[in-house]
């Protein structure tokens, strides 16, 4: 326990780095949805539309037919930050990852506020933002021990630093990863049962 407050403490920098280049996407993302065309937004508004009445009418995938695959989504996306932080060219791609992150929840948020004023408002609120409120502080600290892996490994083989014994970092750094993964389990099940009902709820007033 002490060995992890000790880690929070050491990351604390770079929990807040990861965090504002989120923001960052986030914000980024809100402001391509101003830059789209007449034609691609009207294309945009036409495809939640659709969407929209088929979820009003026909609702949404069964639960257990979702859990699997948004859980392999949000797996696929902490493995591939943990397969980064172990080399090390792997950081950018760690930051762009994040960066990308914020984009897409900004111009999913940006275009229904866009679309649907403050009945989008809601329906992000209720479809975007309860998972994320978990999600997105998991993949900022899996992001921030991966950079913190990957920048010892560049102080010890690269910049000719001491060489240390990599067995310890490795198996914490590991050993979190895998800790997150099981709660991005438990957020997936909220995502996959929990997130549809909330959603069902707002649709008729975006029809």
């Amino acid at each position: 326990m002490r060995s992890l407050r000790q880690m929070v403490k050491e990351q604390t920098p770079l929990y807040i780095f990861v965090a504002v280049l989120f923001l960052v996407g986030v914000v980024f993302g809100a402001l391509i949805v101003g830059a789209l065309t007449l034609d691609q937004q009207q294309e945009l508004g036409d495809y939640l539309g659709n969407f929209f009445v088929t979820v009003d009418q026909q609702g949404l995938p069964a639960a257990p037919d979702t859990y699997w695959s948004i859980a392999a989504l949000n797996l696929k996306w902490i493995g591939l930050i943990w397969i980064l932080g172990l080399s090390v060219i792997g950081l950018p791609g760690i930051l762009i990852l994040d960066f990308l992150k914020g984009v897409l929840i900004g111009f999913t948020v940006g275009t229904l506020v866009s679309e649907y004023s403050w009945h989008g408002m809601l329906f992000a609120l209720v479809s975007v933002a309860p998972h994320n409120l978990v999600l997105i502080p998991v993949l900022l600290v899996s992001s921030a021990s991966a950079i913190a892996f990957s920048l010892l490994m560049i102080r010890s083989r690269v910049l000719g630093g001491r060489r240390m014994p990599f067995t310890r970092p490795f198996t914490s750094y590991t050993l979190l990863t895998l800790g997150l993964a099981v709660l991005i389990l438990a957020i997936s099940g909220f995502e996959a049962w929990v997130t549809p009902a909330m959603m069902r709820w707002v649709t008729p007033m975006l029809v």
